[in-house]
Order: C-alpha cells, then sequence, then structure tokens
C-alpha cells in the first residue's frame, strides 16, 4: 500500500505539491488533497473525543471508527486503490439502529451541547458533514465510489445520535431548541 515516509520534513512540498500514495504528485490545494484534510480532521477530532471519559463500548467503536476514517483516507491517498467496504458502512447503520433504539424519540430539534462529551460528539459531527461536503466535491471531478461517501453520510448521523447517548450517560438530557422563546429578550 503505497509509500511510507522514514522522515517527515522532507521538503518536496515547499513548491506547493504533495504526493499521493501511489507516488504522484498533486497540488496541495487539490480537491483530493481537501477531502484527505477533512478526513484527517474528523479522525483527529474524534481522537480529541476519546481523550475523555466515555463509556466502554462507545470507546471502542470510535476507535473502530478512526480504523475505517484511515482506510477511507488511504483509498483518498491513492486514486483507483478501494480501501472502504460495504460492510463498514452496515456496521454504522448496525450502530446507528442500536443507539437509537435506545433514545427517547425527539420532539424538537436539539442545539449542541450539554455534557462535554456530547459537545465534542457535535462538532465532530459537524467536521465529518465538512468532510462529506469535500468527499462529494471530488466525486465530481474524479472517480471516487459512492462507499466512501455513504461511509461519511452514516457517520454523520452516528455522531449525533452518540451526542444523544452521552448526554444521557452524563445525566443531561438534550438540550432542546425553543422555538416559542422570546427573540432577542
Amino acid at each position: 500500500m503505497g509509500h511510507r515516509l522514514s522522515r517527515i520534513a522532507t521538503r518536496t512540498g515547499d513548491d506547493g505539491t504533495t504526493g499521493l500514495g501511489d507516488g504522484s504528485r498533486t497540488g496541495k490545494d487539490s480537491l483530493r488533497i481537501a477531502a484527505i484534510g477533512e478526513v484527517d480532521e474528523l479522525n483527529s477530532t474524534i481522537g480529541l473525543l476519546l481523550a475523555e471519559a466515555v463509556p466502554d463500548a462507545i470507546r471502542d467503536q470510535l476507535i473502530a471508527i478512526q480504523h475505517d476514517l484511515f482506510d477511507l483516507g488511504g483509498e483518498l491517498c491513492i486514486p483507483g486503490f478501494e480501501n472502504v467496504h460495504e460492510a463498514q458502512v452496515a456496521k454504522l447503520d448496525a450502530l446507528l439502529e442500536e443507539h437509537n433504539a435506545a433514545l427517547p424519540r425527539l420532539q424538537e430539534f436539539i442545539l449542541p451541547g450539554g455534557a462535554r462529551t456530547a459537545a465534542i460528539a457535535h462538532v465532530a459531527r459537524t467536521v465529518c458533514r465538512r468532510a462529506e461536503r469535500a468527499v462529494v466535491s471530488l466525486g465530481r471531478e474524479e472517480t471516487l465510489r459512492p462507499v466512501c461517501r455513504q461511509y461519511l453520510n452514516r457517520l454523520s448521523d452516528l455522531l449525533f445520535v452518540l451526542a444523544r447517548v452521552l448526554n444521557r450517560e452524563a445525566g443531561c438530557g438534550d438540550v432542546l431548541w425553543q422555538k416559542d422563546r422570546v427573540k432577542g429578550g
């Protein structure tokens, strides 16, 4: 799988290009590098969430997701390489069903917040949506398998649900949007 770095400061990117996993070079401002960067930021944000006290089952799920995101980064880094599989999307679907079944039905929109872990999960969700948009943009310009986009779409939904679960675990309820509040008052 691609080229591995033996040293970090190579100076080969000083000209505004970067190497892909197949040895080719592309602009650091290309859609492909933007998508890779967004997925990397998402993985880092999940790492931040994992620095908090989260239930062991959720910790294990998030660690598996970090590995999946590394797989996705690998697929994005090597044009034509297939590294993300339908089974990974199906796993997210199963987790969504499992976690959502234990939550009360939403009656209103919720605001990002509550417990610190839930707030970080919401940040991860928004970063995931940005990564998804970057992958969609790349897919409009270059060949990219739909499973990459599908994985991020499901993951953003799961991160929303996990934020609710984390609030419940912390003894907080959902932070509800108050549509009938006095505005500006």
